[in-house]
């Protein structure tokens, strides 16, 4: 208890330090927003795995194989494949255009500091539906986000500290909300790269050191069955792990990189498109690697456990308290918090940027002062929080299960319509508007009915981007892009290419 009390002060007051460091650096709403677009190639690389992978990485996907196994592992698989294909497909081009594109309101070229408002520019909304559309998406997508951030906090602190859950999502949230209000989006890319680091060592050294256990220790008595270890706990039939609906529904997850907000910000908040290369080898090996070594975790578990836990979304923590002494088991969990605050800080962050960027200045105060707009932002962070937090306090989901839905919807939402905004010239406003709503609201809908009446198990991002891109087609019909639209994506498409 002291060793784990010690590290966890240690780590939060690196955090806060970190917060107060750049507080005094953050003086407009795009030094909060995007911190002025100056992250270098291992910031920015790394923040996006840090503020990507979360809780989800250390406690749902090992989680998941421990108590399924092999056919949860296509997941890991479809991310792999979306997140080197949002670097590739996406940050260059991204970076480019939300600078670039028209000023829908003022003319001139637009700076856009929100995912909402580059797609007001994009193409050219004056009426302010498409920003506010969005920025609802967003809004009502993150507060379920950052709650299962907060579930998994609570989990964390009831096992080391023995503290009830409640006392400690407020506990966590308070020290997320207090860095993130000081310094925005600068103090959380900083403190990310730290948070990338502990986890991916954790993620290395918990898994060696239990198959040396296993393999060296006889009297610990672990029997290796590798037929037992990939069907998990639940001893699920490895021909199930091939069924076509579970490898579809897990290498669907991957299409979700395509439109979350939080990860794209990363793209926004870079240098410079050649800054995005370098910065996509070193995010992509990171993730990459790290999904594996959590897959490592699950099975492990399943060998050295001979009494299967109450929690399987606990493995990672009871290996680390079973193998570690205190002080490094004190750091390794110390990991697990990393993960859960680097994606929580930053989705706080984003839905935070819309209610002021894309709600207050939009639609209340175009004039307001830099410093006003930043502290509104700090407000909004603290509101936001307040709200995930009363999600995560009222229900038992798992961390899986709240990932899922909002991963799904933001998917689905801005993933179809911020891809082909990037390369489809002809692409316009209803096309946009459309796609949108229509992806956002099918992910929801089909969660609910398949989980109440259908009972497919199809991961509600498949039906949810089908319905995105046929919306697209036909209400992109009913308009046409602006000759303003057009060269606009001339300009963009030319200055991208000449950065690759």
């Amino acid at each position: 208890m002291v060793a784990s009390t010690a590290t966890f002060a240690m780590y939060f007051v690196a955090m806060v330090a970190i917060g107060l460091w750049v507080y005094k650096r953050t003086t407009s709403l795009s030094d909060f927003v995007l911190g002025g677009r100056q992250l270098n190639s291992w910031v920015a690389g790394l923040s996006a795995n840090a503020s990507d992978f979360s809780a989800w990485l250390l406690l749902g996907l090992p989680g998941a194989i421990y108590l399924s196994g092999l056919g949860e592992a296509w997941i890991a698989v479809g991310l792999a494949i979306g997140f080197a294909a949002s670097w590739y497909l996406i940050a260059g081009r991204l970076r480019v255009y939300t600078e670039r594109a028209t000023d829908a309101r003022n003319g001139g070229e637009s700076n856009s500091l929100t995912l909402s408002s580059y797609l007001e520019n994009r193409f050219g909304d004056h009426s302010g539906v498409l920003r506010g559309a969005s920025a609802i998406l967003i809004l009502l997508f993150y507060l379920f986000y950052v709650a299962s951030g907060l579930v998994a906090m609570g989990g964390l602190f009831e096992k080391v500290f023995d503290m009830p859950s409640a006392v400690a999502i407020i506990v966590g949230v308070s020290i997320v909300v207090l860095y993130t209000f000081l310094g925005g989006f600068l103090a959380v890319s900083y403190t990310d790269v730290i948070q990338a680091v502990m986890m991916w060592l954790a993620l290395l050294v918990v898994p060696i050191v239990a198959i040396i256990v296993v393999m060296t220790d006889p009297s610990a008595g672990h029997e290796v069955d590798f037929g037992s270890m990939l069907g998990g706990v639940e001893g699920t039939n490895l021909g199930d792990a091939l069924a076509p609906i579970a490898i579809i529904s897990g290498l669907a997850w991957g299409i979700g990189y395509l439109g979350q907000p939080h990860i794209l910000a990363r793209f926004m908040g870079i240098r410079s498109a050649k800054a995005v290369p370098q910065a996509a080898v070193i995010s992509v090996g990171w993730a990459v690697t790290a999904m594996a070594l959590a897959l490592l975790v699950g099975f492990t578990g399943v060998v050295f456990f001979d009494t299967p836990l109450e929690d399987a979304e606990q493995v990672f923590p009871s290996l680390i308290s079973a193998l570690m002494n205190p002080w490094v088991a004190g750091l390794l969990l110390a990991a697990i918090l990393a993960a859960v605050m680097s994606t929580a800080d930053s989705q706080l962050l984003v839905a935070s940027s819309a209610i002021t960027e894309d709600g207050y200045r939009a639609f209340v105060n175009r004039e307001a002062s830099p410093m006003k707009l930043v502290w509104i932002s700090r407000a909004a962070v603290v509101g936001v929080a307040v709200a995930a937090a009363a999600i995560a306090l009222s229900g038992n989901q798992t961390i899986m299960e709240l990932v899922g839905y909002a991963w799904a919807g933001f998917g689905a939402g801005f993933g179809p319509v911020i891809l082909l905004s990037l390369y489809w010239r002809k692409m316009n406003r209803g096309g946009a508007l459309a796609g949108m709503v229509g992806g956002g609201a099918t992910a929801v809908i089909w969660t609910e009915l398949d989980a109440r009446v259908m009972h497919t198990d199809l991961y509600a991002m498949v039906p949810a981007v089908v319905v995105s891109l046929i919306a697209i087609a036909v209400f992109n019909n009913l308009g046409r892009a602006s000759q303003q639209m057009e060269d606009d994506f001339d300009r963009v498409d030319g200055e991208a290419k000449a950065t690759v």
